[in-house]
């Protein structure tokens, strides 16, 4: 059977909002005694993304190198946070490069889940070119019925609702919020679910539709009492001082 980093296991590891703590777990699993090569060097790929999130680039580039040559689906994970870590630092046309390869490279290899991964992040990374590459994305997820493959269809929607907010077409957003939130209620977290719905309020604000947006926000604020982003939103809804920038 071959050797590989169980989904399961990186998402206890890894939290995009504490990436100190998240390259230290990852350290800590990484040094276990009974992993594997392939599993180990699979964690550093991720223990580099931690460091790219710190702004430590160089040494998140310097951890990705140590893991080179490589092959199969290590080399999808190496080319992958190589991509993200050029798009955190600003680099755009040389992070879509590689991505784009990485993209390709885990379509070889039958990852599906790495390549929908790509793809979001070339949406971000080439926004000239977004909605393509997240129709991509979702031709790639067509082809699974695992699902937490399939919860990449959660932050696909979100963020090309976003997207659109920012381009001007608060309607179309929504559109994108509520296929966002079905995709949450199918296959995401009670997190992404309660984002989601924050989302799909705040796409109703900016479309012009305040009294549906305040009744959401104000069902989201009884079920999380304190939430800051709700707060903003129901203080932007009803003309009270601004908590935070909405």
């Amino acid at each position: 059977m071959e050797e590989r980093l169980a989904q399961s296991e990186l998402d206890a590891l890894w939290d995009v909002d504490d990436p100190v703590g998240s390259a230290e777990r990852i350290a800590a699993a990484a040094a276990e005694p009974f992993r594997g090569e392939v599993v180990r060097a699979e964690l550093e790929t991720q223990r580099a993304r931690a460091f790219g999130l710190q702004g430590r680039f160089a040494e998140a580039e310097a951890l990705l190198e140590s893991m080179e040559p490589a092959s199969g689906r290590l080399h999808v994970r190496i080319l992958l946070e190589r991509g993200r870590l050029l798009a955190g630092e600003g680099r755009g046309p040389e992070s879509v490069d590689v991505l784009e390869e990485a993209l390709q490279a885990a379509r070889r290899e039958g990852e599906t889940f790495l390549a929908a991964d790509a793809a979001h992040m070339l949406a971000i990374a080439d926004p000239a070119r977004g909605e393509q590459w997240t129709a991509e994305a979702f031709a790639d997820l067509a082809q699974s019925d695992d699902p937490r493959t399939l919860r990449w269809r959660v932050a696909l929607h979100n963020n090309r609702g976003w997207a659109l907010l920012e381009g001007g077409d608060a309607t179309a957003a929504v559109g994108e919020f509520e296929r966002a939130l079905a995709a949450a209620e199918e296959h995401g977290t009670l997190d992404q679910r309660f984002v989601a719905r924050w989302a799909v309020a705040r796409g109703l604000r900016e479309a012009g539709r305040a009294g549906e947006a305040l009744e959401r926000q104000r069902a989201l604020a009884a079920e999380r009492p304190g939430d800051p982003h709700v707060e903003a939103e129901i203080a932007a809804l009803t003309g009270a001082a601004p908590t935070i920038e909405s």
